[in-house]
């Protein structure tokens, strides 16, 4: 199960990251990724409201019971051993992490779950990798740039790289021709302006945008 989800990650290259929407807005966020081609979606913990880790817990459940077979879910911004088996309870596949925190990396991995920590420096990249971690996420990729994401890969090129923070339609490319596997997009394609609009063929017209531009990449 863990090799299909890693499959899966390196093929579809685009993880829908959804932050800060409720369980009913979130299943129509999740039909218009999936109109737009998104097969990855997480959705994250708000660790400023540890009182709504349930009901994220309940979105996660839901999503993934309604897209069985069709779009992988998994737990976004997993701090903790206590989430990182909340989100496998609920059925979460794989595990983000905004930080390299080595117990909920080797919990992830012995919960049978794929494991995405966060990282900036190549130090903390390799800590990440040799805990166990099935990819790291390059985090902030837009702040941090192409030619830092080239120079700190030349050492390290055998650890599989997402570029996460302020990826786009009009970048994605860019950080997939720089070496990264796939990239987490976020506010850019799960904005929270247009959910509250109801703007979900805004989410939908931008999923595809993605799509297409990192499968072309």
């Amino acid at each position: 199960m863990r090799e299909e989800v890693i499959a899966k990650i390196q093929e579809e290259k685009i993880i829908a990251i959804v932050r800060g929407v409720g369980a009913e807005a979130c299943r129509k966020v999740a039909d218009a990724l999936y109109e737009g081609g998104i097969r990855l979606m997480e959705i994250t913990f708000d660790q400023k409201d540890p009182a709504s880790f349930a009901a994220t817990g309940g979105a996660i459940r839901a999503i993934g019971e309604a897209y069985a077979g069709r779009m992988l879910v998994g737990a976004g911004t997993v701090t903790s051993v206590e989430l990182v088996e909340l989100a496998a309870s609920a059925g979460a596949r794989y595990i983000i992490s905004p930080d390299v925190n080595v117990d909920v990396i080797r919990r992830t991995r012995e919960l049978e779950m794929v494991s995405l920590p966060g990282a900036m420096t190549p130090t903390e990249v390799m800590t990440a990798h040799n805990a166990g971690a099935d990819f790291v996420k390059l985090f902030p990729a837009g702040n941090l740039g192409v030619s830092y994401i080239k120079a700190i890969r030349a050492p390290i090129s055998h650890v599989k790289l997402l570029a996460v923070g302020g990826v786009n339609e009009d970048n994605v490319a860019e950080f997939l021709h720089a070496g990264l596997v796939g990239a987490g997009v976020g506010g850019n394609l799960a904005n929270k302006k247009w959910i509250e609009a109801g703007e979900y063929h805004k989410i939908t017209e931008t999923a595809r945008k993605l799509v297409d531009a990192a499968k072309n990449a």
